[in-house]
């Protein structure tokens, strides 16, 4: 086989790789205009979500690495968030400049309002998909992202 064929499984996974670049970019415009009236955007409301769910609290890098995100990219956001009097940051016992960072009762209230706006437009986005079928699309993304986390984990280390 030479580089410009592929194999059945290859073709199948192409399509589906273009599709979710096509509903990840809708996702995010979707996402962005849902909590606008909020003063968010997909980004900083994925980075709430990140703290707000978080067992405890965490500095910038473990977020980032938590929503396989840029570590300089979830710091800006981060940074808007402190501005914006959603987040603040407090000292790390284990690190004198890597702060905690935690939410203020704005953060919590701001993604609070979020999701009650997501939840009855999610369950209307979800009719008519089969919960078999959701669960399918779940597991055949989350083998592809460990996948390619495992790829790209061998590369940084060779």
């Amino acid at each position: 086989m030479n580089s410009t064929t592929r194999i059945l499984e290859g073709e199948a996974l192409t399509d589906l790789i273009l599709t979710m670049f096509r509903a990840n970019n809708l996702t995010l415009t979707w996402g962005d205009r849902l909590v606008a009236p909020f003063g968010l955007t997909s980004a900083r409301w994925q980075i709430l979500g990140a703290i707000m769910l978080s067992e405890r609290a965490q500095p910038v890098a473990w977020i980032a690495r938590d929503l396989g995100a840029n570590r300089q990219n979830v710091q800006r956001i981060v940074n808007d968030l402190h501005q914006d009097g959603m987040v603040v940051f407090e000292p790390n016992p284990h690190h004198k400049r890597a702060h905690l960072v935690v939410l203020t009762d704005k953060g919590r209230r701001v993604y609070e309002a979020a999701i009650s706006a997501y939840n009855p437009r999610v369950d209307a986005l979800a009719e008519g998909l089969s919960v078999e079928d959701i669960k399918t699309a779940h597991r055949v993304i989350a083998m592809l992202r460990n996948r390619l986390e495992g790829e790209l984990d061998a590369e940084k280390q060779s």
